[in-house]
């Protein structure tokens, strides 16, 4: 399984080690997303920048539709059938769904390890208190899938 990290706030007046975390998480703007494995380092990373992003369990379906819809090639272009396979011989979207939901977008060579989103229709709760407490940052498990969809 993989962990969903969307990007909430900028980094203005954030502290060195956060601006630098996120970099490493590929992050560089708000309202990008990406998906990485569930792992002890990327937790550590996740604790860091707890105040600037919000993460859940990635389900296949979204991690689909993302590809289908906001997927790039490491060029930029966007991903079609015939991208697909150039990028992965052999391959096809679904399989390349797969290894992206149970290992992250960096284990796909050939892709852009971000997906660009718009901002969720609906708009942000509050984007300074965790989800816990009515806000948007934070842990928030399978409920970022509904997240993920309304920024599509």
């Amino acid at each position: 399984m993989a962990w969903m990290i969307v990007r909430v706030r900028g980094s203005i007046h954030a502290r060195h080690d956060v601006v630098e975390t996120l970099s490493y998480l590929h992050l560089t703007r708000p309202n990008h997303a990406t998906v990485v494995p569930e792992l002890p380092s990327v937790r550590g990373m996740l604790t860091v920048v707890q105040g600037y992003v919000t993460w859940g369990e990635a389900e296949p379906e979204t991690v689909s539709l993302l590809l289908q819809e906001r997927g790039e090639t490491a060029a930029g272009a966007r991903l079609t059938a015939e991208t697909v396979t150039e990028i992965a011989p052999g391959k096809d979207l679904p399989a390349i769904t797969r290894t992206v939901a149970e290992k992250g977008l960096t284990q796909v060579q050939g892709l852009k390890p971000l997906f660009r989103l718009r901002a969720p229709k609906g708009g942000w709760r509050s984007t300074k208190k965790p989800f816990t407490l009515g806000g948007a940052l934070g842990y928030r498990g399978r409920a970022i899938n509904e997240l993920v969809r309304r920024m599509m």
